[in-house]
């Protein structure tokens, strides 16, 4: 029958072919005139600015603005140039793994400080800590540099040795080390833990090259304690390697079932599938998303939420939905260019259409804030689409929760405050961790902030001659309880002992362990997060 009907339309197919063909050949004339004319205006450019420009430029320099000139009037915020520095820097952020001593650093109104120490690593055995500010490495004073050429200077080839002067509040002479620059790990997973007896946490924050074995480790290890249910937590996790992404979704989703597909410029589209029987058989699970759950923790979310294998809370995630492919060059160099756009099994597209920043640049791409908190009646004007099991998912961009819980808020006193000492807050910061690294020694783990301890810091503030409103300070008494807090918290007892602090007041964690305590299933979960109020369609 296709045949036939393909014979009957021929003639009209030929037609109109024959009637777009002097078009065609006038576009492709148009587009050959155009090409040669750019070419030539590049030409005229080059040869004026190389020969006029007040400064006198390399010529190899010119090509690189030149080549770094093209890639950012795609305006796309994705597409990168990489030198041969930028794309290890790259490399080692997307594996995980580099070569060097093992600590990260910031810069504190204008020092470069130990913020953290990680397990094992050369720094840890040295006797680094938080707190302790860089001098110099190799001789050179390091005053005025960015923490990132910091970073860059201290990574290295593993073997290596690299000699770093540091100062300690409280120690008068300063102390130097030299390192043997060594392979260092950065987790995916920084640790997991049970919530209740049945409740297993994992906050999974990057999909470096290890983030689906750490993740199924953590699993199996909480299975052995008596989890019964998980919460998978990718709020502020920015994605990472894509075969990082399709590992983790195959844990939960069973073989044959369908995890993202991608569609290029060119060509059919290219479907990811599970491939394994799922590791992590269907025990309840719930996934956390917020506004900047972004990239493969988008894929991974929507495959799962499509498949109706974990139901979503929180708010919509970034929708961050672009292909990359990074394409190495000569010298070392390599792009970083954008190719295509991924979708979930059920066809929703994951990326969101943004507008700039300045809506009078209509060059200009930004990278905005997500988007406020949504509330359920946002839902009605996406656009619907069905799991496996009938469920009704949303689409226009980035995944869109199961069940909205916003963000916790700060009360008015709390932002007016810090929006006033926003432009202030790496120095108020610098202040806030110094008084954190005294109190880290007097405190239990279930202590809890003393006023004094408040009025200390705003004493120390003015000290440092950082001007603080007295009456905004006191109005926002709370969230300055919570940074004294966490941060002493953090110094005392880690990461892990931070996160207990604030589970009571996370409220889209609190509706997580809520359902999960009520619902022994996986459909149980979804009748519950329906019968909470989830507009029917």
């Amino acid at each position: 029958t296709s045949i036939a009907v393909q014979e009957k339309t021929r003639g009209a197919a030929l037609v109109a072919g024959a009637l777009c063909l002097p078009v065609i050949i006038g576009g492709f004339t148009i587009r050959e005139r155009v090409g040669r004319d750019g070419a030539r205006v590049f030409d005229q450019v080059m040869s004026l600015v190389s020969d006029r420009f007040v400064d006198t430029l390399d010529a190899s320099a010119l090509y690189e603005k030149a080549a770094r000139g093209l890639v950012k009037q795609l305006n796309d915020p994705y597409s990168e140039l990489f030198s041969p520095t930028e794309l290890k820097r790259f490399s080692s952020q997307s594996s995980g793994r580099y070569g060097g001593i093992g600590m990260q650093i910031e810069d504190q109104d204008g020092s470069i400080v130990v913020v953290h120490v990680f397990s094992h690593s050369p720094a840890q055995t040295a006797g680094v800590q938080p707190g302790d500010h860089i001098v110099a490495i190799d001789t050179t004073s390091i005053h005025g540099w960015s923490s990132q050429k910091v970073s860059d200077v201290l990574v290295g080839t593993v073997g290596t040795k690299v000699k770093v002067r540091f100062s300690r509040p409280g120690v008068t002479e300063p102390i130097d080390n030299t390192f043997t620059r060594a392979e260092i790990h950065v987790p995916a997973v920084p640790y997991a833990l049970m919530l209740d007896d049945r409740v297993a946490y994992i906050p999974l924050q990057t999909f470096n090259e290890d983030a689906a074995d750490e993740l199924q480790s953590s699993v199996n290890q909480l299975v052995k304690q008596g989890a019964k249910s998980i919460v998978l937590d990718l709020r502020n996790d920015p994605g990472g390697i894509l075969d990082q992404g399709l590992q983790v979704a195959d844990l939960f989703l069973r073989s044959g079932q369908q995890i993202a597909s991608v569609r290029m410029r060119q060509g059919p589209p290219q479907l990811y599938a599970a491939h394994d029987d799922e590791h992590i058989q269907s025990v309840p699970l719930v996934v956390l998303v917020n506004g900047y759950t972004a990239s493969a923790a988008e894929i991974v979310t929507g495959a799962l939420q499509d498949h109706d294998r974990g139901l979503v809370v929180g708010t919509t995630s970034f929708g961050k939905g672009l292909v990359q492919t990074v394409f190495p060059m000569d010298g070392g160099w390599a792009l970083k260019l954008t190719t295509g756009k991924w979708y979930t099994p059920s066809g929703r597209s994951i990326q969101k259409n943004r507008k700039p920043a300045n809506p009078d640049d209509v060059d200009a791409v930004a990278e905005p804030a997500p988007d406020s908190p949504e509330k359920e009646s946002v839902k009605k004007d996406r656009p619907a689409y069905r799991s496996d099991g009938g469920r009704v998912v949303y689409g226009g961009g980035g995944i869109t929760p199961d069940v909205i819980v916003p963000d916790d808020t700060i009360s008015t006193p709390e932002q007016t405050f810090f929006k006033t000492i926003a432009p202030k807050y790496p120095a108020v910061r610098g202040v806030l961790y110094s008084y954190a690294l005294e109190l880290k020694g007097t405190v239990s783990p279930s202590f809890t902030v003393k006023p004094e301890w408040r009025n200390e810091l705003y004493r120390r503030l003015q000290a440092a001659k950082i001007t603080v409103d007295r009456a905004q300070y006191d109005a926002a008494a709370p969230l300055i309880d919570r940074w004294i807090g966490n941060q002493v918290t953090e110094l005392a007892f880690g990461d892990s002992a931070v996160f207990r602090r604030q589970v009571p007041s996370d409220q889209q964690l609190q509706k997580a362990m809520d359902l999960l305590r009520k619902g022994a299933t996986q459909k149980d979960l979804f009748s519950l997060a329906q019968a909470s109020g989830a507009p029917k369609r």
